[in-house]
């Protein structure tokens, strides 16, 4: 298989683990580990069996049981794969960012990619997916477009077909938006922000109807609060807190993956690690919706 090109390399004694937590706490389950390089973004399939991570540029799967090593996906040209995957919920698709800056399709099973996105002008436009509608139809994606001389200045979210055809913007605002996913039952979109931030890079986490109206704040703490993830049966929605004053969300702090009702109801921390970055970029919740797979860094 084509060797990758987004390698993102771990400190000496380092080791990047897969792992899988309860939403009631307890002890975590080991999946798999690696030393080699960081692996990222676990998404867990709609069938319970597996487990796809990216890794080097590459996407992998591994039985959720532990049992076996991991596998390779074939994603043909695309050897620069992100951490910014998801399934389709029928789990015959993978829908991935890459290095182009679009968003591209590939069967499960592996073949050739797909490419779902539009050209825009003026670009660069860099196109970042998180969440994928109920029935499949539509995706959610972090539009990054250049804003007062910074090419990754203007972070907005917007949809698009999962088909192809026109993009459709949600929100228009300079404070940088990211992680939109959808609601199980299709009436939400849960993300975080920096709307209303006193200070740059406090983002919470907010949701919004699928047409950008009614949006609510659903966090307000000191701490900074990224990448919401509905669990399947909508009861929870699992997310990772960087300390106060982070920028954006670092790889190799130490981070709290934290729980709350679909509304914000009643916070909860569930586990602190030594993360961030690559942790928890996607929906890694089990199909049961007690069980969700993350990813840290220990350094020895």
């Amino acid at each position: 298989m084509t060797t990758g090109t987004n390698i993102r390399p771990l400190r000496p004694g380092q080791r990047a683990r897969l792992l899988i937590g309860d939403v009631d706490g307890g002890t975590p389950r080991l999946v798999h580990e690696s030393t080699a390089s960081a692996l990222e973004a676990p998404n867990w399939t709609p069938d319970g069996r597996w487990l796809v991570f990216n890794q080097d540029g590459l996407l992998f799967r591994v039985a959720a049981d532990g049992s076996g090593a991991p596998e390779p996906i074939d994603t043909g040209s695309v050897t620069d794969a992100n951490n910014d995957h998801v399934l389709s919920p029928d789990g015959a698709t993978i829908y991935l960012s890459a290095g182009d800056g679009h968003i591209h399709a590939v069967p499960f099973t592996g073949g050739q990619p797909r490419r779902v996105t539009n050209e825009h002008t003026p670009g660069p436009f860099r196109h970042f997916l998180h969440g994928v509608s109920p029935d499949g139809s539509t995706l959610a994606y972090v539009g990054v477009e250049p804003y007062a001389g910074d090419e990754w200045g203007y972070r907005n979210i917007f949809t698009i077909p999962a088909s192809g055809g026109p993009d459709t913007r949600l929100t228009d605002s300079p404070a940088p938006a990211d992680g939109p996913e959808y609601s199980p039952d299709g009436e939400w979109i849960h993300f975080n922000s920096e709307h209303g931030a006193a200070t740059p890079g406090h983002a919470q986490i907010f949701r919004m109807r699928p047409d950008g109206s009614c949006l609510e704040r659903l966090t307000d703490d000191e701490r900074v609060n990224w990448f919401p993830h509905p669990s399947p049966d909508g009861r929870h929605v699992l997310y990772v807190s960087f300390p106060p004053g982070t920028l954006g969300h670092p790889a190799d702090v130490d981070v709290v993956l934290r729980v709350m009702g679909p509304a914000g109801e009643t916070p909860r921390d569930v586990l602190a690690l030594f993360g961030g970055q690559g942790t928890l970029n996607v929906n890694s919740w089990a199909p049961d919706s007690r069980r969700f797979a993350y990813v840290d860094y220990p350094v020895d």
